[in-house]
């Protein structure tokens, strides 16, 4: 039996963690199991490196940033790999590319198009317990690609799929998905089963917990996914086809922050919009067009070279900075005016303006002033999954 386990950057973040993985990893393969592991960059490295490159430059080229970004997954790949190696078992560190994760030729938020796990199988063969770099891969071109935040998520539940695996576990130091981040709401409830569908919605709108890429990987390829703490070898939420029914009006609330809009107005608005993001590789979060206007939505978090990128828009777009968005996500709540008509209310309520709205079947965003996002999450958290 393969299982592909995850640990993210705080499971991994010193010597003594990296020395606790290993010791649960090796559970594991003392129980028959083959055992693939996908690594994240220790603690903030990737944070540390990012800002290292600032330093050097405002809006430094995708492509470099790329060769820079890895190098920190590629250090926990190979201390985990030593760690597991001083308890006495076999293991052995691949990168993205050794492992064979081929992506488009995108720098900075690449996308998988290919798995060909052949020197992770022939590894297992051997009876090694695999430890790969995750959020990295290789073009078809050969160039080193990253896959975004979140990206090493893709990566495990990508190998799960190609592996044939039985299941795939994703860790982290909290215990699985939340109805809210319970660092923002204090009532925030774990889930134990979330629908992909939910899920996507909740992660592609500001939930950490799990990347949406590695999500919608899962629903098409069938690879049972579990969200759980390094701490512990069982429980976490289950996401599944289902998930489970909810008593109250959402399974969760997630909020973003920094948020940037831009807008063309006026005859052929919409092509000169997706003109200019195509143009700067910039990824779209929400297109909103009455034909007259047209609003392109996007995640500072996916255009390392803001600054660049800023100056080639704004002689050809409106664009506005500082802006956050709250999602409520919930079956059919995007289609149900009586809730619309709620959260809207609530924010009024709580003495917030809504710049904007957009819904989804299974979600509705405000967007707001960045720094009343975590106030409206915690009111919306309120009105939408907590019990009278």
């Amino acid at each position: 039996m393969i299982i592909v386990q995850k640990y993210g950057g705080s499971s991994v973040a010193d010597v003594p963690s990296i020395q606790r993985v290993a010791q649960r990893i090796v559970a594991a393969h003392d129980e028959g199991k083959q055992v693939v592991v996908v690594v994240s960059a220790m603690g903030k490295t990737t944070d540390q490196l990012l800002q290292r490159a600032k330093e050097i430059s405002a809006s430094p080229p995708r492509r470099e940033l790329d060769m820079l970004l890895t190098c920190g997954e590629r250090a926990s790949m190979a201390l985990l790999s030593m760690a597991v190696s001083e308890l006495g078992h076999e293991a052995i560190s691949l990168t993205g590319s050794q492992s064979g994760i081929i992506t488009n030729d995108r720098h900075s938020g690449a996308r998988i198009i290919e798995v060909r796990p052949i020197r992770v199988q022939d590894e297992l063969e051997r009876g090694r317990i695999v430890i790969v770099a995750g959020f990295q891969g290789v073009s078809y071109k050969g160039e080193v690609t990253t896959l975004g935040r979140g990206g090493s998520d893709t990566t495990a539940v990508a190998l799960a799929a190609a592996l044939s695996a039985e299941y795939c576990e994703i860790c982290s130091d909290v215990d699985g998905v939340y109805t809210g981040d319970p660092r923002v709401v204090d009532a925030a409830q774990m889930l134990e089963a979330i629908s992909h569908d939910q899920m996507i919605e909740l992660a592609t709108h500001g939930a950490k917990v799990l990347h949406a890429g590695c999500v919608e990987i899962a629903r098409r390829t069938g690879v049972a996914l579990y969200a759980r703490a390094t701490a512990r070898r069982a429980g976490g939420t289950r996401i599944d086809l289902a998930g489970l029914a909810a008593d109250v009006d959402a399974v969760g609330v997630t909020g973003q922050k920094q948020l940037v809009r831009v807008r063309a107005e006026g005859e052929h608005c919409i092509d000169r919009v997706l003109e200019a993001a195509v143009a700067a590789a910039v990824p779209a979060l929400h297109l909103d067009t009455d034909m007259e206007s047209a609003d392109l939505w996007f995640g500072l978090a996916d255009v390392p070279d803001w600054p660049s990128i800023r100056a080639s828009l704004q002689s050809r777009l409106d664009i506005l900075e500082g802006v956050g968005a709250v999602s409520v996500v919930g079956d059919g709540i995007g289609g149900d005016t009586v809730k619309l008509q709620r959260a809207r209310r609530v924010a009024a309520e709580a003495g917030i303006e809504i710049v904007a709205m957009s819904t989804s079947p299974l979600r509705v965003s405000l967007f707001c002033e960045e720094s009343r996002v975590d106030a409206l999450v915690r009111a919306l958290h309120r009105a939408f999954c907590e019990r009278p």
